[in-house]
């Protein structure tokens, strides 16, 4: 996916995310952004494999949750980061609009997986992603994220089972250009 900064992509759920740049930096790129996040939205719990994600509420509560741990909230001018590895969640837990500034480390397919993420759930009208699409793009990048809120069945028998169909059927097709998966080191 060859990227022109600043690139913004929305949901049909109340998110927009632009991604302002790339940061080299000699322990990996460091991927810049901005989220603006709808009253009572925001991503379900999940996790990023190998890169942590960091956020600045410039206006607005944000509302955040680290797996096993209480729910949690920030102000203006207060920071959170998730680690690699670690499950998390967070919403708009305000009246207003909610605006962070972000960054992401390292970048990896980020870029492509939510954009990708993005489209599907448009295509399905909620925060579900279009069924295929979301095979696809949690079986092709699970070692880089999965979708924790998801049953544990689901995610290891029913997704790939759809995935193997979608193949059958050639749903895959507008993923031509899709970046390979990031592994640990």
């Amino acid at each position: 996916m060859n990227t022109t900064y600043p690139y913004t992509i929305e949901n049909s759920q109340g998110e927009r995310l632009t991604f302002l740049g790339v940061v080299r930096e000699p322990d990996g790129d460091k991927l810049l952004g901005e989220n603006f996040v709808a009253p009572g939205s925001g991503p379900p719990m999940h996790v990023h494999w190998l890169q942590e994600e960091c956020f600045t509420v410039v206006k607005g509560t944000i509302g955040y949750q680290i797996q096993g741990q209480p729910e949690q909230f920030a102000g203006v001018g207060e920071t959170i980061l998730f680690k690699r590895g670690e499950a998390h969640r967070f919403w708009n837990a305000g009246t207003d609009a909610l605006q962070c500034t972000a960054w992401v480390k390292p970048a990896n397919t980020l870029v492509f997986y939510l954009s990708a993420i993005f489209a599907a759930q448009k295509k399905s009208n909620s925060l579900r992603p279009e069924l295929f699409d979301a095979a696809y793009l949690l079986t092709r990048y699970a070692s880089e994220y999965d979708m924790i809120d998801m049953p544990r069945f689901v995610r290891r028998v029913v997704i790939p089972i759809i995935y193997a169909t979608g193949k059958l059927l050639k749903k895959y097709d507008h993923f031509s250009d899709a970046p390979a998966p990031v592994t640990a080191n």
